[in-house]
């Protein structure tokens, strides 16, 4: 049988030149549409706040991304209607749920759910969503997709998790038929593993050179979780520039990456491709040995940021070498730490050690 290759069609970008306000969603809407009767399997919006870094500062323009998804719905037929990807940090799983099962009802039965683990820090700290580490929110994923699969499935879960507890979650009226879900990224031993537990379909976030890899990890998971792996279908995010040349369509494309403030022009060829290809620039991977070499802090540092968390950041410790241990400091090295006065009770000071061996202590409100 010859395999399909099916095309979604994402809207990421809701700036455009001399459209007011009043009119932006009949800009949308008319890209819908068009995706729609031309053939497009999805149209997914993004589930963002602000504006992503490479495509242009925060504040511009941005739609939520489920209620445009809930009025695209009445301006198209045949497409389904995603995120790409829904962040599971933005909202709890029941809710999530409820409102893929509403727009599924709307559309007539062409939701599909996309979603991943949240990745934006700033959108976080900036709109007070919890961020925590890189682990704690695939724990969380793992735990939302336990609680939305039951209630798509009108099963009425229950999950007294570490981040979740919901009791007989009830979910009606019940979805018009199957949500397929959709689990964004290319993590081998985490997102590969939950889109073989979970997901019908895996969107593969990653170097072009590095798709076989992740397709021999996704076939690793399902066998050892006794999954068919035929039944997960796999796509990966790319964007194309379409004009009657080859040499317009990159012109068109320099055009608008400079109106997002990135110049090609000013960068390197590797630089600018990656940057034309919407992909940053891969960083060349350290020699183990040398990472060996660094000093522990900057190991530890290193391993942080790979894992995708942030740096330590808490009370530092007092220098172990001061005046008066025999080392006399240079100036003046100022710390926050803390006094207890019982198991219970805490008091952070500001402690500065002096040149001449002296301790000062200010106390902090």
């Amino acid at each position: 049988m010859p395999s399909v290759t099916k095309l979604g069609y994402q809207i990421p970008n809701f700036t455009y030149p001399d459209v007011a306000p009043a009119d932006l969603f009949g800009v949308i809407a008319r890209q819908a549409r068009e995706a729609d009767e031309s053939g497009f399997d999805t149209v997914m919006v993004m589930d963002h706040f602000y504006q992503l870094p490479m495509l242009g500062p925060p504040e511009l323009e941005m739609l939520e991304c489920y209620t445009l998804l809930s009025a695209l719905a009445q301006h198209t037929s045949t497409v389904r209607l995603s995120a790409l990807v829904t962040g599971n940090t933005y909202r709890n799983p029941t809710l999530l749920a409820k409102t893929l099962t509403t727009l599924d009802v709307v559309s007539g039965g062409r939701a599909q759910l996309g979603i991943g683990a949240g990745w934006f820090e700033q959108e976080h700290d900036s709109l007070g969503f919890e961020f925590l580490t890189f682990t704690e929110r695939f724990e969380k994923l793992e735990e939302a997709l336990q609680i939305i699969t039951g209630m798509f499935r009108s099963e009425l879960p229950t999950l007294d998790g570490k981040w979740y507890q919901v009791r007989e979650a009830i979910n009606s009226p019940a979805p018009l038929g199957h949500i397929p879900i959709m689990i964004g990224g290319g993590g081998e031993k985490k997102t590969l593993r939950l889109v073989a537990q979970y997901a019908d379909e895996s969107n593969l976030i990653c170097g072009v050179d590095e798709i076989g890899r992740k397709l021999d990890a996704l076939a690793g998971h399902c066998e050892r979780l006794g999954r068919d792996r035929s039944e997960i279908t796999v796509s990966y995010q790319g964007m194309a520039c379409i004009a009657p040349t080859h040499d317009e369509a990159v012109a068109e494309l320099d055009a608008l990456l400079l109106s997002r403030g990135m110049d090609v022009a000013t960068m390197s060829a590797e630089d600018a491709a990656a940057m034309r290809a919407v992909l940053p620039p891969r960083r060349p991977r350290r020699d183990r040995r040398a990472v060996l070499d660094l000093p522990r802090h900057r190991r530890r540092r290193l391993h942080r940021q790979r894992a995708g968390q942030r740096p330590h950041r808490g009370p530092r410790r007092p220098p172990r070498r001061d005046a008066r241990q025999g080392h006399r400091l240079k100036r003046a090295t100022s710390v926050l730490t803390y006094r207890r006065s019982n198991e219970s009770s805490r008091t952070w000071v500001r402690r500065t050690l002096l040149p001449d061996g002296s301790r000062k202590d200010v106390s902090m409100p």
